[in-house]
């Protein structure tokens, strides 16, 4: 541990209110180790606090080397433990905006060295994670965090979540504004609001300084609010109802200009108007965007008008203007040019890591985290060249990464050359080798396919080719994730890798769906779609596959998005066959385990069949025809036939739960009042549909559909309509090849009760 930091942490007073807080935390764990307080309430109690329970059947967390450590520094491991206090977990903490100063970094570092696995994580949402951390640790932990201005209320849980910001706000070229004072704002003024606390679901907030970059990326959250200048005044187009998760949402418009005094009591109202008719049952429909699709956009508008025209006023939404216009940081160091003789790794580096400020003279510095990991040893290093070079405007990326602003072109070289000492000199910041990744198996108890191990093996690859890459593949991003949650933002990559699961040979083989078309600029303009999925061995083949094909076929300066627009997705898949089925365990066992973990994947009865082949079970030549459904709906919502599409889709969802049904032995029609009336007797009331975690979710996908009309009912389905079904039809599909697993090739008669949901399961940002 730091001493220089300890003994700074301990001379600061920590904020009565969160003093307060704290103590009450530690009440409660003391309450809970005995009778004295539910399951379920110190569930959401923890969670509001960021203290998450983890996976521990997968070990510790993939180092980016494609191997785990075989030590675990701060205690005994535990399977499966009985309770939150048997075993270490993750603590989530949470960074507005991403902005760090220096001793708030060291004060982190020096938690991660005694109380975790010595690693700092930054998350796609600009916070910082702890994992293997125990629960009793965590009331020490957040009095140190308190002392140097960090809270960790509201991390996780039904909350408004970590507020998000571009990590280039105040220094930015395109910028209308500086977005960061009102960002910081919004943050004290939900946190612990009265009016925050009954929502049903999370709530996500971001801020983007205009429409045409990425870094804000408000189309996918509850709230977005982008900087316009009008007539010369400051205000925010804001969009509510985005999200990307299991199916994918844009966000609609609120207001196109929201002045600046508005906002925050705008922001309330529409908080107000969630949690008084926000879904509260079923947590499957308790985001915000399916109130919006329930009451429409220009319903949802009145409610909220009506909402802020009765509320009482408070002087906290618009004190902050006052002193809005002063600098948010300033340089501690003479701005300069950048030393033309430098070596030319530097210019390397510097051509992808470092960004000229508005201000002259100053650069923005990308340090790229394999991972979006730091050792606490770094982490003070890191620290101590703040304090020499830069002050305390360092701030976490959307993309896992560490950005230093305020960085003179006259001192770049020398804070190269100390990155370099300490490993953190790596070229590639937002470029194809700048891998994103959710924690994926490594330590999320929802985790089908490890998300980080694959990152880790293509960066590795990447990074050895890169110098042989056509420059039209160097900017694409690539990003991961382990589930459908959707936690590596993988729908908005141009090219993004979900994990699922698949039976082989009667046992199960981890692979990702491929998703493309997503579009990263434009605040994430676009969401892309499922064009397949290959075994998570064959991923780094098919990524050479796609950009090998976008580099011999694309069309002058065309871009990714739409090359793949123009091919169609049907000829992906195509290019994609060849490496779709992994060879058998007997060929090649390597295939039956996961990136980074020398164990199978799963293990089942090996069937073997006789004479010309293997015998293949009735329904999994459904599901197969299910997905060959859907892949005909992709291919004509790519052509603009959005209404075909969606009946399509849904047709897909018919033929997987009929198949389904007929594998429990139940006679079916084809009639679709049939299929869906037995789907929801033998599958869906019975539970034996339902996800472990996700629970009736994905069921009610084809309840839902059928219950509009039918095939007829989606002829008019506009894009956006038929887009969200297709989805909607690719979990459905999926959850029936789970489904079929769980079930096995033997049908129980009897099926086992419906699995719950874990409050504590799911560490989705």
């Amino acid at each position: 541990m730091s001493e220089r930091s300890w003994k700074s942490t301990l001379g600061e007073a920590i904020p009565a209110p969160l003093g307060e807080e704290i103590d009450a935390w530690e009440a409660q764990i003391e309450l809970k180790k005995g009778p004295g307080m539910d399951d379920r309430i110190f569930a959401e109690t923890r969670l509001r606090r960021g203290v998450y329970g983890q996976r521990y059947d997968n070990g510790l967390r993939d180092d980016g080397t494609g191997q785990k450590p075989l030590e675990f520094p701060c205690g005994d491991l535990k399977k499966g433990p009985d309770t939150v206090f048997d075993a270490p977990g993750m603590q989530r903490i949470k960074i507005p905006y991403g902005r760090i100063t220096a001793e708030q970094l060291d004060v982190m570092s020096d938690l991660a060295e005694e109380y975790s696995d010595r690693i700092l994580h930054v998350t796609t949402r600009q916070d910082i994670q702890l994992h293997f951390v125990h629960v009793e640790d965590t009331v020490d932990m957040h009095r140190r965090l308190a002392a140097c201005g960090i809270t960790t209320r509201e991390a996780c849980g039904n909350s408004v979540r970590n507020v998000t910001a571009c990590q280039f706000a105040g220094v930015c070229n395109t910028e209308s504004f500086d977005v960061t004072p009102y960002a910081d704002a919004l943050t004290q003024f939900l946190l612990g609001h009265p009016d925050v606390q009954d929502f049903g679901r999370k709530f996500k907030i971001a801020f983007s300084g205009c429409h045409g970059e990425p870094c804000g990326l408000v189309t996918f959250h509850d709230l977005g609010a982008t900087a316009v200048l009008k007539d010369g005044k400051r205000g925010f187009q804001l969009v509510v109802g985005g999200g990307l998760g299991a199916v994918p949402v844009e966000a609609k418009i609120l207001m196109d200009f929201c002045p600046e005094e508005e906002l925050l009591p705008v922001s309330q109202a529409v908080c107000r108007v969630f949690a008084r008719l926000g879904e509260k049952q079923s947590r499957a429909r308790a985001r915000i965007k399916f109130l919006i699709q329930k009451e429409g956009i220009e319903r949802f508008r009145e409610l909220v008008a009506e909402e802020r025209a009765q509320l009482r006023d408070d002087p906290r939404w618009t004190d902050f203007l006052d002193t809005l216009h002063g600098p948010i940081e300033n340089p501690i160091r003479d701005g300069g040019a950048l030393p033309e003789a430098a070596p030319p790794r530097f210019h390397e580096w510097a051509k992808t890591n470092l960004r000229p400020q508005v201000q002259e003279g100053y650069f923005v510095a990308t340090l790229t985290l394999p991972l979006g990991d730091i050792s606490s040893e770094q982490g003070w290093l890191l620290a101590d060249l703040a304090r020499k070079y830069t002050g305390d405007s360092i701030r976490a990326t959307v993309e896992q990464n560490l950005a230093f602003r305020w960085l003179s072109g006259a001192d770049a070289v020398a804070f190269w050359e100390a990155l370099d000492t300490m490993g953190l000199a790596q070229a590639g910041a937002s470029t194809i080798n700048d891998v994103t990744s959710c924690p994926g198996t490594d330590t999320c108890k929802l985790g089908i396919s490890a998300s980080r191990g694959l990152a880790g093996e293509l960066r590795k690859h990447l990074t050895v080719i890169r110098d042989q890459l056509d420059p039209a593949v160097k900017p694409l991003r690539i990003k991961a994730s382990g589930c459908f949650n959707s936690c590596g933002q993988h729908h908005v990559a141009d090219l993004g890798f979900l994990g699922v699961s698949r039976n082989v040979g009667g046992r199960k083989v981890p692979h990702f769906n491929v998703v493309l078309g997503g579009q990263w600029t434009e605040n994430a303009k676009s969401y892309g779609m499922v064009v397949g999925a290959v075994p998570s061995k064959n991923v780094p083949q098919a990524v050479e596959l796609i950009t090998a094909k976008f580099v011999a076929d694309r069309q002058e300066d065309e871009s990714f998005q739409a090359f793949i627009k123009r091919i169609g997705k049907g000829e992906v898949r195509k290019l994609l066959a060849p490496i779709t089925k992994p060879p058998s365990y007997e060929e090649d066992p390597s295939y039956y385990s996961d990136w980074g973990d020398p164990r199978e994947y799963t293990i089942g009865d090996l069937g073997i069949g006789e004479c010309a082949g293997e015998v293949v079970p009735f329904v999994e030549f459904g599901i197969q025809a299910a997905e060959q459904q859907l892949d005909q709906a992709q291919d004509l919502h790519d052509v603009g036939e959005h209404g075909k599409a969606a009946s399509q889709a849904l047709r897909s969802m018919l033929t997987a739960a009929q198949a389904l049904v007929r594998h429990l032995g139940h006679e079916v029609r084809d009639e679709a009042d049939d299929i869906v009336t037995l789907f929801r007797e033998h599958l869906h009331d019975t539970g034996l549909f339902h996800d472990p975690f996700a629970g009736g979710k994905f069921a009610t996908y084809l309840l839902k559909a059928h219950a509009a009309g039918d095939e007829e009912f989606w002829t008019g389905a506009d894009a956006e309509a038929a887009h969200r079904v297709i989805d909607e039809a690719r979990l459905f599909v999926e959850a029936t090849h789970a489904a079929y697993a769980r079930i096995g090739e033997t049908p129980q008669l009897t099926p086992p009760p419906a699995p719950k949901a874990s409050a504590a399961a799911a560490p989705a940002e």
